[in-house]
């Protein structure tokens, strides 16, 4: 598996604005031509989207020690290929048959390439942004960079697995909406919805709450989580699981 991605920045705040990985047919690799080639076909070779939570990657090269401005990085709206992050070392080992030769676009609720945000004031900020993402106001985090658009979200390919969170603080009301309203449009445009979820809540109330149990995680979870997540794709489209 290969992964690729884009990098924005506004006012020193590092944001990954595009994020690809490439399933193999077997021991082939491309490269950024190649792969834009294949984005200018997307609806034949983008097959889905993964929403994860955000993003901690790096072009390889560079490591999310620091900033990327810092390493002297140049943020020149063109793809790089990326460093394996957990996520892309799980995705790798679990998509195979039946999305080889494909894209799978990876997609964030927030685009923030900062590690360890969840919990942290950061999310108080988030949640105020929201709450003013509609308006004239100004917000902390760049409006286009950071956040979706949900009405008018982009989704290629059939389906779209959710993998974005589960431990969203109940006052973070505007967060949970947000989330659940990306998850309601990706619905109404008719694309097959997969998740993981556990004993706390069924499939409907996952959906109602947002709750969509991340691929990775530690401590006894780690394997739980990796293994139902590669069931939910051991079929095409991935398909909901339920985990312990």
């Amino acid at each position: 598996m290969q992964t690729f991605g884009k990098f924005s920045t506004n006012l020193d705040i590092e944001y990954i604005s595009e994020h690809y990985i490439y399933i193999p047919q077997s021991d082939e690799t491309i490269d950024v031509a190649q792969l834009e080639e294949m984005l200018k076909k997307r609806r034949k070779t983008v097959i889905g989207t993964i929403f994860l939570y955000n993003p901690t990657i790096s072009p390889i090269g560079y490591n999310t020690n620091s900033r990327l401005a810092s390493q002297g990085y140049e943020f020149n709206d063109e793809y790089c290929e990326l460093n394996f992050d957990n996520n892309c070392n799980l995705f790798a080992s679990a998509i195979k048959d039946g999305y080889r030769g494909y894209l799978i676009e990876i997609k964030y609720l927030f685009n923030l390439n900062r590690p360890n945000i969840e919990p942290t004031p950061i999310l108080e900020e988030f949640d105020a942004d929201l709450d003013k993402y509609y308006s004239n106001q100004l917000t902390r985090y760049d409006k286009e960079l950071n956040y979706h658009d949900y009405p008018n979200i982009r989704l290629s390919g059939k389906f779209v697995f959710f993998a974005s969170g589960n431990k969203f603080d109940r006052h973070h009301k505007n967060i949970i909406a947000y989330a659940r309203n990306i998850s309601a449009q990706a619905a109404k445009l008719g694309k097959e919805i997969a998740f993981m979820h556990d004993n706390n809540y069924d499939v409907k109330e996952s959906q109602e709450s947002a709750c969509f149990l991340p691929p990775t995680a530690t401590g006894k979870l780690k394997d739980v989580r990796a293994n139902a997540f590669k069931k939910a794709f051991s079929s095409f489209p991935p398909i909901t699981i339920k985990t312990k």
